[in-house]
């Protein structure tokens, strides 16, 4: 855009596949903004243009921000993914992500159940668990204890055989720290797992839960004190401390409710194909496309971004 944006509160971004033609989505955001009662709106600034996917944004001055993202979301339902951010500290400097059903495109502990013959009865408690109906510690006790006896070899087994990355995770990771950016994955998960996608994605560092075995099979028992919403908080706080940023220059991203404190901390907080709880708390959602568009809602145009299978 012409005008810096400095000279703007808020900037709105609208993320949709590729292929998504820009006019009829220009137009639709040119109605909404209007309607809304949003003013001194810059020129649209494209950032991708139809071959990854079609995104662009605009500079505005709203005096209700979360409003006007409510009427952008009922918008573009089902068309595209949205953001209304503050115009300062757009690029963040620390990413900390979720790992399953984030990063990976599904949940460890649902898939190592299945090799116990559990995956049923496990994913009935994680889906609870995920939307905030049930404690997340006792929950995860409870899912454990579940596997005692469940052999070593099926963890290798159910990473390599089970565990996926979500589209855009590498293309995520890979520009922001790029872009100078530290990016931690932090889960309630397991460090099992955790480990191997940290690397397989590109993280710096990672953070999860230990699984205890006695050298043959698991025990039953996960190690204490366990990483849940709280720890999660903790971390975004601990890292962007070290790094001497305020957490006005973090990014947080997950779907389920031990991620809320995290999501609502960061200067960030976005929620990927989340539960309502954590639609409802975040800054924006993604939903239409895949994680890459984190990367859009920080302004970053497709010839800034590092581009990764």
């Amino acid at each position: 855009m012409d005008e810096k944006t400095s000279d703007y509160s808020h900037v709105s971004t609208i993320v949709a596949p590729a292929g998504a033609h820009l006019q009829p989505l220009a137009d639709k955001l040119d109605r909404v903004l209007h309607e809304a009662g949003a003013v001194h709106v810059a020129p649209v600034r494209l950032l991708s243009g139809e071959r990854h996917f079609t995104a662009f944004e605009q500079a505005l001055n709203s005096g209700d921000a979360a409003s006007l993202r409510k009427s952008l979301e009922r918008a573009f339902e089902g068309e595209a993914d949205i953001c209304i951010s503050p115009t300062l500290n757009r690029r963040k400097k620390l990413l900390i992500s979720d790992m399953d059903s984030t990063i990976i495109q599904q949940e460890c502990l649902d898939e190592l159940a299945d090799f116990a013959g559990l995956k049923t009865e496990i994913s009935a408690i994680t889906e609870r668990a995920m939307a905030g109906e049930l404690n997340f510690e006792e929950a995860l006790r409870e899912r454990v204890g579940m596997l005692e006896g469940l052999d070593l070899s099926a963890l290798e087994r159910c990473y390599r055989e089970r565990i996926s990355l979500m589209p855009g995770a590498r293309t995520l990771v890979a520009t922001m720290k790029a872009a100078g950016a530290r990016t931690v994955l932090v889960s309630g998960g397991f460090t099992y797992f955790t480990s191997r996608i940290a690397e397989a994605a590109g993280f710096d560092a990672d953070q999860g839960n230990t699984l205890l075995d006695d050298g043959k099979a698991l025990t039953g028992k996960v190690g204490e004190p366990i990483l849940g919403r709280e720890a999660k908080l903790a971390a975004l706080k601990t890292e962007a401390d070290r790094l001497g940023h305020p957490l006005s220059q973090t990014i947080a991203m997950g779907d389920g409710a031990n991620d809320l404190a995290m999501i609502e901390a960061a200067g960030l907080g976005v929620a990927y194909r989340a539960k309502p709880v954590v639609a409802n708390a975040s800054d924006c959602g993604i939903s239409v496309t895949d994680l890459t568009a984190a990367l859009y809602f920080q302004g970053y145009s497709d010839s800034e971004i590092v581009w990764e299978n």
